[in-house]
């Protein structure tokens, strides 16, 4: 078993966990973070530290995201377990199914208008 990242993270991508990952195992997509299955150790250090709770141990995935299990996993088919997400540096693609999402954007920040003088 392994963690896997759901679909909180498409077009957020916060990194804290790539930062809390002890084995770097958390691979940067276009729109969205992947954990490769192969070198994922299990110790869930990366679920608490996301902000948009998109993190679960692959059976505790609810049923709606239950798809990013495979998700996770495939996106590594043509590249393996390159053994360091620093080292390989972000990837240029997403899963298909990532890909094919509309925008789902960061929230835009509020624009504050002064008042007039």
């Amino acid at each position: 078993m392994t963690f896997v990242i759901a679909l909180p993270c498409v077009d957020v991508k916060d990194k804290a966990c790539v930062e809390a990952c002890p084995v770097d195992c958390i691979y940067e997509g276009e729109r969205m973070l992947y954990i490769q299955p192969d070198e994922c150790i299990d110790c869930g250090a990366c679920e608490p530290v996301c902000p948009v709770e998109a993190i679960f141990f692959e059976d505790d995935t609810p049923q709606d995201w239950q798809h990013f299990n495979t998700v996770n996993a495939e996106f590594f088919s043509d590249i393996g377990a390159p053994g360091s997400s620093a080292k390989l540096g972000p990837i240029e693609r997403d899963h298909p199914i990532v890909a094919a999402l509309p925008s789902l954007g960061a929230v835009p920040p509020v624009l504050v208008i002064p008042p007039h003088a």
